[in-house]
């Protein structure tokens, strides 16, 4: 498959046209005008890049790519190596952001919501990039069964704020770096918000909203759109994708 095909029906799958962002969403990186093996990942690490190479692999996808907004835009140490890795192994860099989180399908916070066990009813924040999703049960649930349901599922520890036995009826996510909607979510009157960080005043405004609050992990919460869009690319193109996980704790 041509690359500059396999950007654009990406792209257009994706919606960049529609979303803003810190970054470039589509081709970072020019490589291989050919694509036929694909690694997917999460961030656009050496350890990714590496693997990419020894795998044999013509182009990468990536949730986290480089060339963030306000970045030092010096190439040296890291970025140096990095950028040198794929360039000299004629390697596509392909990053996706926003509209990655968002997508409806192949999105981060659509793919969580299955590992949470959920459907989906619509956005807190609805707009192109909106990436606040949120459920409404038909019978409530305690916060301990949710979280064991999600620590199984993204094979983690989660970190929780709330009383186990706390009903939860409605409930909103977003993956990453996301704990900065939970003012949003509390307004909207949910029982719990889930994301993948913790920052210090996150908590008071759990318990000062009443609020439960589950931290699952940036890296494990943002694992699976990639992860879909490799499956993507194997069913709708017959390409070679492959996910690689690199773990990460945080």
């Amino acid at each position: 498959m041509l690359r500059n095909d396999l950007v654009n029906a990406l792209n257009s799958l994706l919606n960049v046209g529609l979303i803003k962002d810190y970054c470039p969403n589509g081709l970072q990186i020019e490589g291989s005008a050919f694509v036929q093996k694909v690694i997917t990942g999460v961030t656009a690490s050496q350890a990714l890049i590496d693997r990419a190479v020894e795998e044999g692999a013509d182009t990468i996808i990536v949730h986290h790519g480089y060339f963030w907004k306000n970045e030092n835009p010096v190439i040296s140490g890291m970025k140096k190596r990095r950028l040198s890795s794929l360039l000299v192994n004629d390697i596509n860099l392909i990053a996706y952001h926003l509209p990655l989180d968002v997508h409806p399908i192949y999105g981060n916070n659509a793919q969580l919501a299955k590992h949470l066990g959920v459907n989906v009813s619509g956005f807190l924040n609805a707009s192109p990039d909106g990436v606040l999703q949120y459920a409404e049960l038909d019978e409530p649930i305690s916060l301990q069964v949710i979280a064991e349901r999600l620590s199984t599922s993204l094979n983690r520890s989660l970190l929780i704020e709330g009383a186990n036995d706390k009903l939860i009826q409605r409930l909103a996510w977003c993956t990453g770096g996301g704990q900065g909607y939970i003012d949003l979510a509390a307004n909207n009157g949910m029982d719990l918000f889930v994301t993948g960080e913790v920052s210090e005043q996150t908590i008071h405004s759990a318990r000062e909203q009443d609020i439960a609050f589950i931290a699952a992990g940036h890296h494990a919460t943002e694992r699976y759109g990639v992860m879909a869009l490799a499956e993507y690319l194997q069913t709708q193109y017959n390409l070679d994708a492959q996910f690689i996980d690199i773990d990460n704790p945080a």
